[in-house]
């Protein structure tokens, strides 16, 4: 793709990015992102197939600059409890400007079988990332764990951090004060739960968790039904 169709893809993403945070995504039409623009229907849709792909373009945006603002605050040698911390309130920073976005999205998003799903095969990409700046947080701290649950836990950490951000989401309270609360009370909950699945007694549930995270991101066909 030549310089000229970089400018427009870039175009095109910039304006569907601004269009979300501020009008929503159910206003957000392709016609009305390539009016914007000033990129034909036509071509809009030679860049991108559809809304859903601008959508993807927001999460991997917003992964960027959730690694950007978080890196250079996680201190190795901290505790778990501190660097998970500046993961989370980090990722509310970025995500602030969509805020009132976030509602409209939910019920387009929470189906696992929406391509904007968060555990979609097309959100591949900005999860991989995600997870990832979850395995730096993990390895920068002391005392992190060893083993199968050294493995998993950045998954965890991401799965939490989606629990987090549903409640963002929803919080119309003065800058989501509440959510920051959350932030601050449920880390070092994290942090003991870590320390206990280290011990011999948490083993077994390490192993139950992963046996569920494996069952969550197997392919339908292959979930077994339990009456």
């Amino acid at each position: 793709m030549g310089d000229r169709g970089n400018d427009t893809r870039d175009r095109l993403v910039d304006t569907a990015l601004r269009l979300f945070r501020e009008d929503g995504y159910q206003a957000t039409t392709m016609r009305r992102i390539a009016t914007e623009a000033g990129v034909s229907l036509g071509n809009a849709y030679y860049y991108f197939a559809s809304k859903d792909d601008l959508v993807h373009e927001l999460y991997l945006a917003v992964q960027r600059e959730h690694r950007e603002l978080a890196r250079p605050r996680l201190r190795r040698g901290a505790t778990l409890t501190e660097n998970l911390r500046v993961a989370l309130h980090t990722g509310i920073d970025v995500m602030a400007p969509y805020q009132g976005f976030g509602g409209s999205f939910l019920t387009v998003a929470l189906p696992p079988s929406s391509p904007t799903s968060p555990f979609s095969a097309a959100s591949a990409e900005a999860r991989g990332q995600a997870i990832g700046l979850m395995r730096e947080v993990v390895t920068s701290s002391r005392g992190r764990p060893s083993g199968a649950l050294l493995d998993r836990l950045p998954t965890l950490l991401w799965l939490a951090y989606l629990g987090i951000t549903l409640h963002w989401v929803t919080d119309s309270s003065p800058e989501q004060v509440r959510t920051r609360r959350l932030i601050d009370g449920v880390t070092p909950i994290i942090t003991r739960l870590v320390r206990l699945a280290r011990l011999p007694v948490g083993r077994r549930l390490v192993t139950d968790v992963g046996a569920v995270m494996d069952l969550v991101g197997a392919p339908a066909e292959r979930v077994p039904v339990t009456r």
